[in-house]
């Protein structure tokens, strides 16, 4: 019925041109660039994977020195600023060794073969154990690290890789000033005179990138949504103003930025909620797939909507259709769950032991939907779209085919209920963010606002326009998450714009088409 479904959906990507009228283009600037009311002698960087430069799901060279940060440091190099030291990769394949052996949770990054994204070739050279850096180091961007990470002792301890949970981050472990120290208590030791704070992000997109799977708080695996309050190194805002306070304590000024919106990065919009149409579930043959469809009808679909609508819940199936794309059958946790109703009802017809199991797969079942409103909307994983139309561990025909006539599982999408709490505690996040910003006196980038614009129609610059269309639309690397290069500038750009603001500084913006969407296959 499906042969292969990997990558297939891409052809559902938007490449359509958006006619949005903000322009990020240069603008001519004959006034001196001047530092303001700012000393950006000493700039020192915190935050996660985004401050690092991570980028095609691994930290490499070439990304971390396209960091926003590092575009930073290089603009403040005008008006006085020091050396920007960045704990470097050894390569540009990315990844990581652990005592000389590759450790697959960290793999090469990802480049565009034509057909879809797959990793670089090479072996990594970068080894965690066996090749610590000396420091200080001014970029103390740490990919992984949620807010209360920066204030934990010992997570840069080579001991706690090992720990179960993890109470270490590998990347932290390569340049930690000691085994006891913090991502902090590093960054105060160089007496900042400027700083940049952008945190917050990994504590709601674990749980989002999980899709909603609740796992444990660790440097590594930690996936919950971090508590909107609570005393620092528990809760996000006494954290917060835990960061805020000791980096302002000896006069330094600074930038934060707040936390966008998980929807509106492709990992999450990729993935049409409705891609089964009749050539796809033929699998390039129109006749087939409509033939397909009349079996599902008929044996599947028809039966599961008669007994759903006897128990009041109809709406949550509709008979797939011959003429357009049909939704993706998925499982929703937050639905009352029909599973004994189901099996009582299906019992004459199908036996006891079948019918508890068809109960137990439908009872929390419904196809997937997308509505103006975000709230309302299904998210299927970017990841997930390798698994649709394949066969579940240990699930016999015919109910073998992932979304087709067996549920994507919580893990593969976002529902409504999860997007509702990704966005509470986002909203939370940013007040406290934006309260402190206020309250210290510090340039502030609203990020969320930026990137809804981009998901929004996009930014133009000259004959361009950045959108968050997935590989095409110049603003996200191939993992759906990170920047790419050009993005990276774009973001470099909005703090450059928040300090101008509100320090008297008079940076220029970098010229966004200096920098690619993506980076080649091989890079020296």
């Amino acid at each position: 019925m499906i042969k292969n479904f990997k990558w297939l959906l891409l052809v559902s990507l938007t490449f359509a041109a958006c006619n949005s009228d903000d322009d990020e283009s240069l603008v001519a600037a004959d006034v001196p660039v001047v530092a303001g009311s700012a000393d950006f002698s000493k700039y020192v960087a915190l935050g996660n994977s985004l401050t690092a430069g991570f980028s095609d799901n691994a930290l490499f060279i070439k990304g971390q020195q396209g960091s926003y940060t590092n575009i930073l440091a290089q603009q403040f190099a005008v008006v006085g600023g020091g050396e920007f030291k960045i704990p470097l990769m050894n390569d540009n394949i990315g990844g990581l060794l652990f005592g000389g052996a590759a450790n697959p949770r960290f793999g090469p990054r990802l480049t565009f073969n034509g057909v879809g994204p797959v990793p670089v070739s090479g072996t990594p050279t970068t080894d965690v154990i066996l090749g610590h850096l000396t420091g200080p180091f001014n970029n103390m961007g740490v990919p992984g690290a949620k807010s209360f990470h920066l204030l934990a002792p010992g997570y840069g301890n080579p001991a706690g890789l090992a720990a179960s949970p993890a109470t270490a981050n590998p990347y932290f472990v390569r340049f930690a000033s000691s085994n006891g120290t913090s991502v902090l208590a590093d960054a105060m030791a160089q007496s900042p005179t400027f700083f940049s704070l952008w945190i917050g992000n990994n504590d709601v997109l674990g749980y989002a990138t999980a899709g909603g799977v609740t796992t444990a708080q660790d440097p590594v695996n930690g996936g919950d949504i971090t508590p909107p309050t609570g005393a620092p190194g528990v809760g996000f805002d006494g954290t917060y103003a835990a960061l805020v306070t000791t980096l302002t304590s000896n006069g330094a000024k600074g930038v934060v930025a707040n936390i966008p919106y998980v929807n509106t990065v492709p990992f999450f919009t990729t993935v049409p909620v409705n891609p089964l149409t009749s050539k796809v579930l033929g699998s390039g043959n129109v006749a087939v797939g409509e033939a397909t469809i009349d079996q599902l009808n008929s044996l599947l679909y028809g039966p599961l909507k008669q007994a759903l609508t006897a128990f009041g819940a109809g709406d949550r199936l509709e008979l797939l259709s011959k003429t357009g794309g049909n939704p993706l059958l998925i499982k929703d946790e937050s639905l009352t769950d029909l599973s004994a109703q189901l099996t009582a009802a299906f019992t004459p017809s199908l036996g006891a032991p079948t019918a508890a199991f068809y109960g137990q797969v439908f009872g929390q079942a419904r196809q997937a939907k997308k509505t103006a409103d975000p709230a309302t909307t299904d998210f299927i994983l970017l990841t997930t779209q390798s698994v649709i139309g394949t066969a579940p561990a240990g699930i016999p025909a015919p109910l073998n085919k992932f979304g087709i006539t067996y549920p994507l599982q919580d893990k593969h999408v976002l529902v409504p209920s999860e997007i509702l709490e990704l966005k509470t505690a986002t909203d939370s996040y940013n007040v406290t963010i934006k309260g402190l910003a206020d309250q210290k006196g510090l340039a502030f980038v609203d990020a969320n606002a930026v990137l809804s614009q981009v998901f929004n129609g996009g930014i133009r610059f000259g004959n361009y326009q950045l959108t968050s269309a997935f590989v095409t639309g110049g603003a996200f690397s191939l993992d759906g998450v990170h920047p790419s290069p050009r993005g990276y500038a774009l973001i470099a750009n909005k703090f450059m714009e928040a300090i101008n603001a509100k320090y008297g500084s008079t940076f220029r913006p970098v010229d966004l088409g200096l920098y690619p969407i993506q980076y080649p296959a091989i890079l020296n």
